[in-house]
């Protein structure tokens, strides 16, 4: 694989680069930086998983003229919660350069998104539906784009923002760089590319290099408030020796941390908001043993190199496969089998199926483990730790103590209170977990949508019905009150929680 640094990368965007653990480039991302950096247009076919995000990011940010205040660069993405860690991403390839950026997406107040549109951003990541009501109510002025970056165009066109696309690409210069990623290519797609780009460079993962057959996946369905429980239980069940948790957010992080040393576990929390000399210290401390668990948010673990890594839990179910699949690729390596538990509340389900569409592989559901389960499996970690100090025949120095031990007591109640010594019992002590709410409710994607020629034409014309509505309704609502859908999904209705996540509660 090709290093960063062979990448004609300037000084500032490799410091930002290595800041996030990155040293050498995926496959899409080599294929397209070498292109993109060159002026070129790029058609990049890729699963997520594959690094994506900073294929397209670092030559964005590389072409970013941080002295211009004007819009330079435009992102789509087909959901907010991608345009979230788009964005988040972005941030931190462009923090050397000192870019200005700003997600605009529906769920957020059109009015704030407004006044920071006055701030003069460089970089607009966005969904369809709110990008389109920028540019109608005249807030966001495209004419200086440059790079425009369509992600997951496949994903839009199955939910119906064929129009959209469309619209948004006549309003973007015609004299720009196009980046277009799409896991496949359906007629449509072509279509745009063969409209809207010109002559572009085709970069092509297949999706073998995403095979995750050595790692065993595990789903738990779990309610919120149970999902410590159920974790304690399973560590002590699973006896990792080196195990990696992932939380959603930096909160969820530090909480985790402290609820798993009160309960007796040596765990270390990593991300963002960490000093670099932290992380360093908590890694070399994970990489040593001298930690058993690194609980950690998505972008604070990307890139890590740890070999060793036995158990990996996602205690909150990641909001893209990519995600996943990054997680995950934690262990499983050097042709070493890995194990991988996911927390799914009820309510997210279709989020697992997605993920189970992108590795192609079904999770198995495990049943969690009760609590006499839990203290057995303490219980055989405690009669391996003594056979291992047997085997090492260093007890010349207890053998008189020992007789006269047995002399007073029977030989299996001897090695009883040796063993209860030794094993950690299941602790109950009360901890902190604030509680999060699930994913917003996402409509689950069959693998017809995005199968042969001949499915596409079925499913494009019921994608086609749910568009107008989807459009419609975004615009509506964000009229009313900043929008309550976007993506052509409802999020609205699980509580408001779909106001509730702003920016603030992702990774970094």
């Amino acid at each position: 694989m090709t290093n960063f640094s062979e990448l004609n990368i300037s000084e500032s965007t490799l410091r930002s680069v290595k800041r996030m653990g990155f040293e050498e480039a995926t496959p899409i991302q080599e294929g397209t930086i070498r292109f993109a950096i060159e002026g070129r247009d790029v058609l990049g076919q890729a699963q997520t998983g594959t690094g994506k995000t900073a294929a397209f990011g670092i030559p964005l940010i590389e072409k970013i003229d941080p002295k211009n205040p004007n819009i330079q660069a435009l992102v789509i993405a087909p959901t907010r919660e991608l345009a979230i860690q788009v964005s988040e991403e972005l941030y931190k390839i462009g923090y050397d350069k000192r870019v200005k950026l700003l997600s605009v997406y529906g769920g957020q107040e059109i009015g704030r998104q407004i006044r920071a549109l006055k701030n003069r951003p460089q970089i607009i990541v966005g969904t369809p539906g709110r990008i389109i009501d920028h540019i109608n109510r005249r807030t966001l002025k495209l004419e200086d784009v440059q790079t425009l970056v369509l992600d997951e165009a496949d994903e839009m066109l199955n939910m119906g923002f064929i129009d959209d696309i469309n619209s948004i690409l006549e309003n973007v210069p015609t004299e720009r760089q196009t980046l277009l990623f799409s896991a496949t290519m359906p007629p449509a797609i072509r279509k745009i590319a063969e409209t809207f780009m010109r002559d572009p460079e085709i970069v092509k993962i297949k999706a073998k290099e995403l095979t995750v057959d050595n790692i065993d996946q595990y789903f738990v369905k779990s309610a919120e408030r149970e999902k410590f429980d159920v974790l304690s239980r399973l560590l002590n069940v699973h006896q990792p020796e080196l195990a990696i948790i992932f939380g959603r957010t930096k909160r969820r992080v530090d909480e985790l941390a402290q609820a798993l040393s009160i309960r007796g576990y040596l765990a270390e929390g990593i991300h963002g908001d960490l000093s670099q000399a932290k992380r360093i210290s908590v890694l070399r401390q994970f990489k040593e043993n001298k930690i058993d668990i690194l609980v950690a948010t998505d972008v604070a673990a990307r890139g890590l190199d740890i070999s060793g890594v036995t158990h990996v839990y996602n205690f909150d179910i990641p909001q893209d496969p990519e995600s996943y699949v990054h997680r995950i690729g934690r262990t499983g390596r050097a042709g070493k089998s890995g194990l991988a538990v996911t927390f799914v509340t009820p309510r997210e389900m279709g989020y697992l199926r997605i993920v189970e569409e992108t590795t192609k592989k079904r999770m198995t559901p495990l049943r969690p483990p009760t609590t006499d389960e839990a203290l057995e499996g303490q219980q055989r970690l405690a009669v391996e730790s003594l056979e291992g100090l047997i085997a090492n025949n260093n007890l010349g120095d207890y053998r008189t103590l020992a007789a006269e031990v047995l002399d007073n007591h029977e030989a299996i109640d001897v090695v009883a209170a040796a063993l209860r010594s030794l094993t950690r019992e299941p602790d109950d002590t009360p901890v902190t977990i604030t509680e999060e709410r699930p994913l917003p409710m996402r409509r689950e994607r069959s693998s017809s949508n995005r199968g042969s020629g001949g499915d596409r034409g079925r499913s494009n014309r019921s994608f086609g019905g749910r568009r107008d509505n989807a459009r419609s309704g975004d615009r509506r609502n964000s009229r009313r009150d900043g929008g309550r859908r976007d993506g052509g999904r409802r999020e609205g209705g699980q509580g408001g929680q779909g106001r509730s996540r702003s920016p603030r509660r992702h990774e970094d």
